[in-house]
């Protein structure tokens, strides 16, 4: 196999991976509803960077370690999936309040950004993916790992920033027609927050289940 057919094929796997709802893009889409465009982006931008610490893990080879001390991972799936049944047990609470477009500071986007970070930091699916996947594509053929690492990063920011910035998009644009009637918005952000502990219970079982 070539370096370009590896490419691809990771590419491949990192789409069908990011594009099957989860965690991060539910709260991706409950960001833009709530906060708007740049709330909705700054989501976006803080999952790219629990991204980046993720490829510095797997590149270092913490991700070996784990592998041969399985309870820090399941420290590690515990952490994550209380931290998300926390944000949608607080969404399902408040539900989604829209505000004025684009109204959302500088404080609540570093807020969203952060956030961003911890539930990417926090999200089982990632670290098994880094686990189980990631390593089979850094080939010592193909050149110094640092830089497969590198070029593997780009290809996830890119893919997430299609996938997660466009619902961010999408998700702002539709907040529009929902401003004014508060039902509908209690209804859809008691469904994120649903959606997210249901995400946070399966993906610890699963994770779980798998070391």
């Amino acid at each position: 196999m070539t370096y370009s057919e590896n490419l691809w094929l990771f590419f491949l796997l990192v789409s069908g991976i990011i594009i099957v709802p989860g965690m991060d893009m539910v709260f991706v889409m409950a960001s833009s509803l709530s906060g708007g465009r740049k709330a909705g982006l700054s989501a976006t931008f803080g999952i790219m960077a629990g991204g980046l610490v993720h490829t510095l893990y797997a590149a270092l080879g913490v991700g070996v370690l784990l592998h041969f001390a399985p309870q820090l991972f399941n420290i590690l799936l515990v952490a994550g999936a209380l931290y998300v049944a926390w944000i949608g047990w607080q969404l399902f609470r408040s539900a989604i309040v829209i505000d004025s477009v684009d109204g959302i500071d500088r404080r609540g986007l570093v807020t969203r950004f952060r956030q961003g970070a911890l539930t990417s930091l926090m999200n089982p699916k990632a670290y098994l993916f880094m686990l189980a996947v990631f390593p089979q594509f850094l080939r010592p053929e193909f050149g110094p790992v640092w830089r497969q690492a590198t070029v593997m990063l780009l290809v996830i920011w890119v893919t997430q920033l299609a996938v997660y910035g466009g619902l961010a998009l999408a998700a702002a644009r539709s907040r529009d027609a929902l401003t004014g009637n508060p039902a509908v918005t209690r209804f859809i952000g008691r469904a994120a927050g649903v959606l997210l502990v249901v995400i946070a219970v399966v993906t610890l079982w699963r994770g779980w289940g798998s070391v």
